[in-house]
């Protein structure tokens, strides 16, 4: 007569009855026996043993925790660097990588839009960028029924990178909130942008800008250290020798200070005021090459709370050092 558990029926709850799915995860996970001891022990073949702690892992009688090492030290480096740079929040991953930077990120970046407090209704800004468009596809948090909104204009924008309203739109459908476009390029010509101010649609997204209860902002390194920018900047202008970094095309100084340049006036962009009243205007910058570039947007009152990792942040406080 066969020992084998039997298979209980399509739906039930466990597969196997409950006590020996137990006794097999006791077994494997706190006496460290080997799926042979385990097989003997119950009568059952090793296969089974194996669909048996499986089965536990499902049946939540089994609960793994894998403990970051880093904790603490990351925690104690988060809390130096915001009273070293003044802000409201610094959340940092221990490490990241740059084909995994989304997923990296992603739980400091839960816990800065926790921090938000948001209600369906409430508009996030969301800028463009390498870093955010990594979020907007693997690393985002739900956030049902809230406004996500483009900060910058980038309709035509050849690099994935700047296509604003391609990121809204993929941070939407990952978090479930709700996506708003801007139609129009980052710097248009003066005749469209005069036209913009009358366009009801583009005057919609300046309205929530001006509401947003919080930002996603990703923070540009130095122009003279990038290979790209958005399309139609004049990046052969002398100003952008200068300019330590952008946050939604807002490029400023190494001490915060606004760089400007030809057609800077028109271009399509959250101001620099308006990001300064967002009450979580979250930052979002990893590699210690743009140490710089964090301290001038921080300088310039363009964020008020950060996102990095440790190796930045690290970076940043040897350059206040």
């Amino acid at each position: 007569m066969s020992t084998e558990p039997s298979v209980q029926p399509e739906g039930a709850r466990s597969r196997f009855p409950l006590d020996t799915v137990y006794q097999a995860a006791r077994m494997y996970y706190l006496e460290d026996a080997t799926q042979a001891e385990i097989a003997d022990r119950l009568g059952v073949s090793r296969p089974t043993v194996s669909r048996l702690v499986s089965e536990a892992r499902r049946a939540g009688l089994v609960r793994i925790e894998v403990v970051d090492p880093f904790r603490d030290e990351t925690v104690a480096l988060a809390a130096e660097l915001r009273d070293a740079l003044g802000l409201r929040a610094v959340r940092l991953a221990a490490v990241t990588h740059q084909a995994t930077l989304g997923a990296d990120l992603a739980a400091p970046v839960a816990a800065a839009i926790e921090a938000m407090a948001l209600a369906p209704g409430d508009a996030v800004l969301v800028s463009s960028g390498s870093t955010v468009h990594d979020l907007a596809h693997t690393g985002l948090p739900p956030m049902p029924g809230v406004q996500l909104v483009p900060t910058v204009g980038g309709q035509a924008d050849p690099n994935r990178w700047f296509q604003t309203n391609e990121i809204t739109r993929a941070a939407a459908e990952r978090s479930g909130a709700i996506p708003a476009f801007l139609f129009a390029p980052a710097l248009p010509s003066e005749t469209l942008r005069a036209s913009l101010d009358d366009d009801p649609a583009f005057q919609h997204v300046v309205g929530l800008w001006r509401r947003a209860k919080g930002a996603l902002l990703g923070i540009g390194a130095p122009v003279v250290t990038r290979h790209e920018l958005a399309r139609g900047l004049p990046v052969e202008d002398e100003a952008f020798d200068r300019a330590a970094g952008d946050v939604c095309l807002n490029f400023f100084a190494a001490d915060g200070s606004a760089v400007e340049f030809p057609g800077s006036d028109r271009m399509v962009r959250t101001s620099r005021e308006v990001l300064a009243a967002v009450p979580h205007a979250v930052g979002v910058a990893v590699g210690p090459g743009k140490a710089t570039s964090i301290l001038g947007a921080v300088r310039g009152g363009l964020v008020n709370e950060l996102v990095t990792d440790a190796a930045t942040a690290r970076a940043v406080l040897d350059v206040l050092a």
